[in-house]
């Protein structure tokens, strides 16, 4: 038997619209229904195998149901135009894969829908019919599938119609009469006031339909339910009626026409995916990926294992080479080795490193100097930062990187999961790079120019170039060396913090079971929520699938009814340091005796800076027990010190200089402790009468407007009411006008751009801050208020490491940079430098941009990072 597959449009959009999250492509085009549709329509093809596919939608002008009741749909929401904008291009990509549309003014796509099934059933084809509305559900039949898009886009459920019956116990078409009763909040269908779901389901299932439900008045049980009926008889036919899909909508089918085209236009799907970005949908279509192997690359090259022959290639390299590394073992410090190069100038070589290396140790180190040593060669790089790392690990100082393509489509697109050189030659030069490992990286390698090319020109488009080479360039080198440097580890002092730690979980867990009376696994949700609100009769908070919830929201809220709450926060704590931070941390101290963390360029979207293998950025410091973990942190040797300097407030001297507020660029330029400023301007008391809390008080409201923070967090936060946190903020922007005005100006700027960016152009896009669902928009929103400040001073502090770096390095001090961490920058300094490197980091800390406001730094020593801070 022949199948006909038939999408309902609008109902997959909407529902793709609002169950993934805001997408857009470069052009700023909202994509996620379009995504959601695309996905859905292939999956549904690919498992049903269609003989005809056609698609319906709506059209804006009234229906038939319109002109007999006015207020039919009255009330719905209008369709955001974020969605509305992505219909147009659906449709083009439905006509170049041949699918027929059917679109009619006067009816529905719900009418259209039952007229191609009617259709197809009278003609012997079996019909799928793809939803996410239940009132087609009134349309299957043995051979009429009703396919209802459930979670997300990814659960569906198939109704035919002894599945209906065997379900909600009607037949497809009294599933109308149900209808007719019940109305439909979403189409405005009255029904009977009064009568829900479930009244509905039991009169139908009773008496078969709504004409013999109203003839049958007399024998219902219910007065309520009787009086109902007699009153609103007229308005349960008429919303029957409203609720009937139409069958014989006046339109021509052809068989023909809407039969599955094995050829369709696939350069021009292949053209609007790229366009939409939706890299992961290529390969989806066997016609568009073959379309991608048209695309794919032929390149000669030639493979080198002997050190002469590499010498003689590399001879000819005069001013630009385009490198591309091959390096053994993982992204971790102690096991990364060089493996292979890939070259291209003149021509495309792969250099088998690690054979020469075998070899002729020596002469291959003496002849990768020559590339890598030399200033006069511009290299360009994808991704470069391991490969400083590893020719430092061999003695090889790397000079001279002209360009890294990761980090220029990383400021370009700042929210991608990875920069590599196969999407980008898909995006920008429309190439398929296919073949195994090195064929592959012959490809990447020999069209690695072309990109580089594309990247320069739209990092100048974007005005990003100062960001670029000034910060993020030069710090692949920088990010290198400390990589290189590492941090020395005390191992018997780790040890012994972590006895320490080990006894207070022992101890905690102690406390908790003589409180609650019994032992059980504190660390079972399950086992905890029984205790806490079975046993201890706690108030529930919040309550799962699975059972109670004992999240640290809910425990929060749980913290002045019983004493064993705070232990298990506590005890949560102390676990976690234990095996994040004391076990964790001996896992990865290297045989030279120091912790190499991986700091990573192209992972966050605000420009900052992140930490892996491990996580030195995430060590706790709000609790004393956390801040011990820094006490295993030491200097390279007896001879030197930790040296911690740490920038001021730097996230509010920024909101001082973007806002151009006068009242915040005083305070800072008075060099005013601008927390207890504040609380003297909000609590409207002389300085000299602010107390510690008002002073806490204010810290929050300053760090809080920084992230956009609204009156009901800042109560919850503090611990006040509502009415009272809203004075606070009503009075600080009273004090700082501009704050306010920035803030408004910058989230209408976001709406209008969809991106904002810092003091250096660093560019986030937020799609979010025109989502229709308000939290999505009202997060949006607060990155928009956000970014350009944590971002500024994620800018400002890659700079400083930097010129930090540049300045050690040209007079040629021991010292070194060895971690970063946000507004901190950390250094193992020789004591007999300790004078000369404070003055240079306090410098170029200090002077790295000029601001409205000054910069300020605070410089700590000590004998392990702990006393540094």
């Amino acid at each position: 038997m022949e199948r006909l597959l038939i999408l309902d449009g609008n109902s997959l959009m909407n529902r793709a619209f609002y169950a993934l999250p805001p997408l857009t492509n470069a052009e700023k085009l909202h994509t996620n229904a379009i995504y959601g549709f695309t996905t859905m329509l292939l999956k549904m093809k690919e498992e049903i195998k269609p003989d005809y596919v056609v698609t319906t939608f709506d059209r804006k002008a009234p229906t038939f149901r319109h002109k007999e009741y006015e207020d039919y749909k009255a009330g719905r929401k209008k369709m955001p135009p974020e969605l509305a904008e992505q219909f147009p291009v659906v449709k083009e990509l439905l006509s170049k894969l041949a699918i027929n549309i059917f679109e009619i003014d006067g009816f529905e796509a719900d009418d259209l829908i039952g007229t191609l099934a009617t259709f197809a059933k009278s003609k012997n084809i079996e019909v799928y019919i793809v939803t996410g509305d239940k009132d087609a559900l009134q349309l299957a039949d043995d051979n009429v599938k009703i396919v209802i898009n459930k979670k997300g886009m990814t659960e569906k459920e198939i109704y035919d119609k002894k599945r209906m019956i065997e379900e909600f116990g009607v037949t497809p078409t009294q599933f109308i009469d149900v209808k007719g009763l019940m109305g439909d909040k979403s189409d405005n269908i009255p029904g009977v006031q009064g009568i829900g779901p479930k009244t509905a389901f039991k009169l139908i299932q009773d008496y078969g339909s709504v004409e013999e439900v109203l003839k049958n008045i007399e024998n219902i049980n219910g007065k309520k339910v009787k009086e109902n009926l007699e009153r609103d008889a007229e308005k349960a036919i008429f919303s029957k009626k409203l609720a009937t899909i139409m069958t014989n909508v006046p339109v021509e089918i052809d068989l023909d026409a809407i039969r599955s085209k094995e050829e369709f236009d696939s350069s021009a799907v292949r053209e609007i995916f790229l366009k939409l970005q939706f890299k992961t949908l290529l390969d989806k279509i066997p016609e568009v990926a073959e379309e991608r192997v048209n695309h794919s690359l032929e390149v000669n090259y030639t493979t080198i294992e002997d050190l002469a022959e590499f010498e003689k290639a590399i001879s000819r390299i005069n001013e630009e080479v385009y490198i591309i590394s091959d390096i053994e073992g993982s992204n971790v410090y102690s096991q990364c080795n060089l493996n292979k190069l890939y070259l291209s100038s003149d021509s495309d070589y792969i250099i088998n490193v690690s054979n020469m290396l075998e070899k002729d140790e020596i002469g291959t180190k003496e002849a990768l100097k020559k590339i890598f040593e030399a200033d006069n060669i511009k290299k360009v790089m994808n991704d470069a930062k391991m490969t400083y790392t590893v020719l430092r690990k061999m003695g090889i100082d790397f000079k001279n990187l002209a360009f890294d393509t990761a980090i220029a489509d990383y400021l370009i697109n700042p929210s991608q999961k990875e920069y590599n050189l196969t999407d980008m030659a898909l995006e920008f030069l429309n190439l398929n790079l296919d073949g195994e490992a090195d064929e592959l990286r012959v490809k990447e390698v020999h069209v690695l120019k072309k990109i580089y090319e594309e990247l320069k020109k739209r990092l100048k488009n974007l005005n990003m170039e100062e960001l670029f080479y000034n910060v993020e360039l030069p710090l692949v080198g920088v990010l290198s060396a400390m990589e290189y440097e590492g941090f020395k580890i005390d191992s018997e002092k780790l040890e012994e913090i972590g006895k320490k730690v080990s006894e207070q979980i022992q101890k905690t867990q102690d406390e908790i079971f003589e409180m609650s009376g019994e032992e059980f696994n504190i660390s079972s949700p399950k086992q905890l929520g029984k205790i806490l609100f079975e046993k201890l009769d706690l108030p529930v908070i919040k309550k799962t699938k699975t059972g109670y919830s004992t999240n640290a929201e809910v425990l929060e809220k749980l913290l002045d009814k019983h004493p064993i709450v705070e232990k298990i926060m506590y005890y949560r704590q102390v676990t976690k340091l234990y095996s994040t931070y004391v076990e964790g941390l001996k896992q990865v101290v290297d045989k030279d005796n120091k912790i190499h963390s991986s700091f990573n360029q192209t992972v966050t979207t605000t420009g900052r800076l992140s930490s892996t293998e491990p996580n030195l950025q995430n060590i706790p410091i709000k609790s004393e027990m956390g801040r011990e973990i820094r006490k295993a942190f030491v200097p390279e040797n007896n001879d030197s010190v930790i040296l911690s300097a740490d920038y001021s407030q730097i996230e509010l001297r920024v909101l001082a200089h973007i806002a151009d507020d006068e009242n915040l660029i005083n305070a800072f330029k008075h060099h005013s402790d601008i927390h207890t400023k504040t609380a003297s301007e909000v609590f409207k008391v002389p300085i000299d009468e602010v107390t510690p809390r008002m002073r806490s008080n204010a810290k929050a409201v300053n760090f809080g407007i920084v992230y956009g923070i609204s009156d009901f967090s800042l109560a919850q936060d503090l611990k006040i009411s509502k009415k009272e946190a809203k004075s606070y903020i009503d009075t600080y922007f009273e004090r700082y006008p501009n704050v306010k005005k920035y803030l408004k100006d910058i989230v209408e700027q976001g709406q209008k751009d969809t991106f904002v960016s810092t003091i250096m152009n660093r560019i986030r896009y937020i799609p979010e801050i025109n989502a229709s669902n308000k939290m999505v928009k009202s997060f949006g929103e607060r990155l928009a208020m956000n970014t350009p400040i944590q971002g500024s001073a994620a800018d400002l502090i890659k700079l400083a490491m930097v010129n930090v770096y540049k300045r050690l390095n040209s007079l040629k001090l021991k010292s070194k940079l060895i971690l970063q961490v946000h507004d901190e920058l950390i250094l193992n300094v020789y004591k007999d430098e300790l004078n000369e490197v404070e003055e240079i980091v306090k410098n170029e800390m200090e002077k790295v941009k000029e601001l409205k406001v000054p910069l300020e730094v605070d410089i700590n020593v000590g004998d392990t990072w702990y006393e540094a801070k």
